[in-house]
């Protein structure tokens, strides 16, 4: 390696932080449910097992997230290490037809579902999975708050909210002596999502529209659960800059949904760039990228699914490696040279 600032930075250990509500410190990686093999409800213990042992203690999953909490329900139960991890899960998201079932009911019920599935009354982190901004904050914010009273709920917030929305339902709780939300779970990385991957109103943070959004964030320092921090596979490092007019190629690494948000010439000078800072200091696409995410003011914890042991633990060195601010700007395309 020829820069001191990458040299010697990946030997370092996981980090962690706090979110308040929540009764221990988190792994600043999330381990993501949502693929192969939680989807299905199929056996994914050894998996789970090694990504315990790496450090990683939070679970990211939803509701919808097919058969992903029953999956780590029959893991931890199996185990019995509950008290060793972080669950969050997510509620509320709208129908295969598209209804939006944002409300306190709904809340509830997807909660008992969930607290079924996992073999758990207790919910370290729940979040709204979609908004419905025609839906008053009131009921959303007491139905929570009653929750944590109830001892069912630490954590809560909301995934894919607006920060207008997110400042609306937290001057309702301080209004009132409530519990605000206290997390967030926008789309979060290098990667500009220029259109809505799965339609349902997703929110994202990322790209130059989106600066002031950040900046607030900076500013609340409101924790940052981010989703698709890699652009969905596009910086997986399966995915080459060049391949960028081969069709062919680009589906075979990229789902629907990814080629739809982030499949476009800017992110792919991104991912070109990746490599060349990859190739300069001997390290992968995904680190790079994954790097650029934890060198930025955002209070980030960043959500990532992998079958493989292996590029979870680059993740969890990328995440400690020190890029410059040069550095950063370069990825991001915001100058043409890294220093």
């Amino acid at each position: 390696m020829k820069d001191t600032q990458l040299q010697g930075a990946q030997m370092k250990d996981l980090s962690y932080a706090e979110i308040p509500y929540v009764g221990k410190k988190l792994s600043r990686i999330f381990y993501g449910t949502a693929s192969s093999p939680f989807l299905e409800g199929a056996d994914g213990g050894a998996l789970l097992d090694a990504v315990l042992a790496a450090g990683i203690n939070t679970l990211d999953m939803a509701r919808n997230y097919g058969k992903a909490e029953d999956a780590v329900g029959r893991w931890l139960l199996e185990r019995g290490r509950r008290d060793e991890i972080v669950l969050l899960s997510k509620c509320c998201h709208p129908t295969v037809f598209g209804k939006k079932r944002v409300s306190g009911k709904a809340i509830r019920e997807d909660f008992a579902k969930t607290s079924k599935a996992l073999g758990t009354d207790y919910i370290d982190i729940y979040l709204l999975h979609r908004d419905d901004p025609d839906k008053e904050v009131a009921e959303l914010v007491e139905t929570f708050n009653e929750l944590h009273a109830e001892g069912k709920i630490g954590a809560f917030g909301a995934s894919n909210w607006t920060v207008r929305r997110i400042e609306e339902a937290n001057e309702y709780a301080y209004a009132h002596g409530l519990i605000p939300f206290s997390v967030s779970s926008p789309n979060f990385g290098l990667a500009d999502q220029v259109r809505d991957p799965w339609g349902g109103d997703c929110v994202t943070i990322s790209g130059p529209s989106h600066e002031k959004e950040r900046e607030w964030y900076v500013k609340n320092q409101m924790p940052v659960i981010a989703y698709s921090s890699l652009g969905r596979g596009l910086f997986s490092g399966k995915l080459k800059s060049r391949d960028q007019n081969n069709r062919g190629e680009v589906a075979k690494v990229l789902d629907d949904a990814a080629r739809k948000g982030y499949a476009c010439p800017e992110n792919f000078e991104r991912l070109r760039r990746c490599e060349v800072l990859a190739e300069q200091f001997g390290l992968s696409v995904p680190e790079i990228a994954m790097a650029w995410i934890f060198n930025q003011d955002v209070n980030t914890f960043a959500v990532v699914g992998s079958t493989k042991i292996g590029r979870m633990e680059e993740n969890i060195q990328a995440s400690n490696l020190k890029l410059t601010k040069e550095m950063c700007e370069y990825l991001d395309l915001k100058r043409d040279e890294p220093s």
